[in-house]
């Protein structure tokens, strides 16, 4: 049985506050998931004086009077004093620490600490400099690809590659960069298309309202389930609303493992829990009347009825026309 990677988004669902990333670290162990993750940024060097927010910012802020991502993203950067405690709670908490790199510094600050596995956001997939600077650590990568085009992961793909990133070290998560994503546009199908074109490991980031889709992926194959959530939808900020809230998270990862033992090994063959059941549920060939000694099996006086611990209905042909060696009575068990 393959163990999917839950990876739990918290991304700037802290609000800039410690206290509410450590909450957000307890309902994450309570959820059972793997991997917590934040986004590690320094605000002047992620985006420009004229960076404006995107629409579901705005809506999701309801701040019209400042559009401004760089005021915005002030407010939600984490220091390395606020990383080291965060990290320092991870280990506490028995759940491991995770955070996606937004601009050189960071990535810099996270090699510093160990990360040891790098998340490639979807925003960065065509950053050249960016994608070469992670590659050459050398270290796992997983590599959202919203707002993609085919063409655009293969190039970036690329450029991983040649810069020494091996191959078996990618996995790929589909994605849909809009935050909820309608589920018209979700196209979780694609997922396979990564994986067979690229022969990678493929998992999901998920930014629709619910947990269907994401258990839906983890049936079609994915790996990886990376989802954002929030202590309350209601909070203010720019992802709360596209969060799941922790009882919903912990909903999606009880699904998820259930479907991970359901999936199973992929042979047809009967499971142990049904064995005992085929004698129950499968049937026998049974004389549909009284047969006396002598008579012909015909399909008049034969039928098929449960149990099965008599002759297989399968064996319908070679029965009839013999002979009855003695008396039968309705409903008993046919013997050659």
């Amino acid at each position: 049985m393959k163990h999917v990677l839950i990876i739990a988004e918290a991304g700037v669902n802290h609000n800039g506050s410690i206290e509410i990333a450590k909450q957000l670290i307890d309902k994450a162990v309570e959820a059972g998931v793997d991997i917590i993750k934040f986004q590690t940024f320094k605000s002047e060097k992620l985006v420009s004086k004229s960076a404006k927010q995107a629409d579901y910012q705005k809506k999701n802020l309801n701040n019209s009077d400042n559009d401004s991502q760089l005021s915005m993203l002030k407010k939600l950067e984490l220091s390395d004093s606020d990383h080291n405690q965060l990290i320092e709670y991870c280990n506490k908490k028995n759940i491991k620490f995770f955070s996606t790199a937004f601009d050189f510094e960071s990535i810099d600050y996270l090699h510093s600490i160990n990360i040891g596995l790098w998340k490639i956001p979807s925003g960065e997939i065509t950053n050249y400099p960016y994608l070469k600077k992670i590659a050459q650590f050398g270290e796992p990568v997983i590599l959202s690809t919203g707002m993609c085009e085919i063409e655009d992961i293969s190039a970036a793909l690329k450029v991983l590659m040649d810069n020494g990133l091996s191959k078996d070290k990618i996995s790929i998560l589909h994605c849909n960069t809009e935050y909820p994503t309608p589920f018209k546009d979700v196209n979780l199908l694609a997922m396979n298309e990564l994986k067979e074109r690229f022969g990678v490991r493929v998992g999901y980031s998920d930014h629709t309202n619910g947990i269907e889709v994401p258990i839906a992926a983890v049936a079609l194959g994915a790996e990886i389930i990376e989802k954002h959530f929030t202590l309350d939808r209601n909070m203010e900020g720019p992802d709360h609303k596209a969060s799941l809230e922790p009882h919903e998270l912990k909903a999606m990862v009880s699904a998820i493992r259930n479907i991970e033992l359901a999936l199973g090994s992929g042979h047809k063959t009967v499971s142990e829990s049904e064995r005992k059941n085929i004698a129950i549920a499968r049937k026998s060939i049974v004389a549909a009347s009284n047969i006396k000694q002598g008579d012909i099996f015909t399909t008049e006086n034969l039928t098929v009825k449960r149990p099965s611990d008599g002759i297989s209905p399968m064996r319908w042909e070679e029965v009839l026309g013999q002979k009855a060696k003695r008396d039968f009575a309705t409903d008993e068990l046919i013997e050659l």
